[in-house]
């Protein structure tokens, strides 16, 4: 990692409680590497701290999001690697080390909180129902799915800008977009810490919908027979089941048999077609970014 130069991005919304102290550690850890701190429409002296620490500062005129200011770090950071961890206190600065320990033999490492830790026991299990969502989607064991702290190849961080949401799940994003684009992924346990900038702005319900539609949006881009193939089955079994059942009562075949099998052959042929679409248009995207 010598000849590596580092970019170490922090989203930050009302965190000058916090994001000084943070900043001095990394530079003290870390001379050499570039932190950016994202004011992302702070209502108190976050930039200001920021600043004074050290740190280069971008600011938003307002709140954006937290993927917003994860994007506008990607752009204006010139490291080869990118780290990204929250302004609140939770990531130790001294575990930035570990993640890049894995670089550039991964293309991308994430800190994996552990089990527990969640702030509360809905969180958790909403956490652990959408690692096993993205799971499914992705064919690799997803054991933390929305961990902001991470460490990800540059140019690769930059191919998935236009994907990225302006909200909370752009880790969903980045973490599922790189495992169907056959990059490769490691998970390593991190110590978090108690947040130490107020409450999370993360909702249970509002942004466990958000995730779930990433999912899925990430699912119909990469890998849209990991939706299509499941729900011609499972239409193609109501159509037998509904044949059974009405030709051992009745003795017949009826319309609603002949619509579920014929729906399911539809639904199976524009999975198969939309796998194509999926194919075509990545192996372009990839060839137009990567030339």
């Amino acid at each position: 990692m010598e000849s590596t130069t580092v970019s170490v991005i922090i989203p930050a919304h009302n965190e000058a409680e916090t994001i000084g102290d943070l900043v001095r550690s990394i530079q003290t850890l870390y001379p050499d590497y570039e932190i950016i701190v994202i004011n992302d429409g702070s209502g108190d002296n976050t930039g200001k701290a920021a600043s004074d620490a050290g740190a280069i500062v971008y600011s938003h005129p307002y709140n954006i999001g937290n993927g917003a200011a994860i994007k506008s770090g990607i752009r204006i950071a010139s490291g080869d690697i990118m780290v990204f961890m929250d302004g609140d206190g939770q990531h130790e600065p001294e575990e930035i080390g570990e993640l890049l320990e894995h670089l550039p033999a991964f293309d991308m490492v994430v800190g994996a909180r552990p089990k527990g830790r969640q702030s509360s026991w809905r969180r958790g299990l909403g956490n652990r129902l959408l690692n096993w969502l993205a799971t499914y989607v992705s064919k690799f064991k997803i054991m933390d799915l929305t961990s902001g702290f991470r460490a990800v190849k540059a140019p690769i961080a930059r191919n998935f800008l236009y994907l990225l949401p302006n909200t909370y799940s752009y880790p969903t994003t980045l973490t599922l977009g790189v495992l169907r684009s056959g990059r490769s992924l490691k998970y390593i346990p991190v110590e978090v810490q108690v947040r130490k900038g107020g409450k999370s702005n993360i909702k249970l319900f509002r942004d466990g919908i958000r995730f779930f539609m990433i999912i899925t949006k990430i699912c119909a881009l990469y890998s849209p027979l990991r939706i299509f193939l499941p729900l011609s089955f499972f239409m193609f079994l109501t159509g037998l089941g509904y044949y059974l059942y009405t030709y051992i009562f009745w003795g017949r075949f009826t319309n609603m048999s002949a619509l579920l099998f014929t729906t399911s052959v539809l639904v199976f042929l524009m999975g198969l077609i939309s796998e194509q679409i999926t194919q075509m248009r990545f192996e372009r995207s990839e060839g137009d970014r990567f030339i």
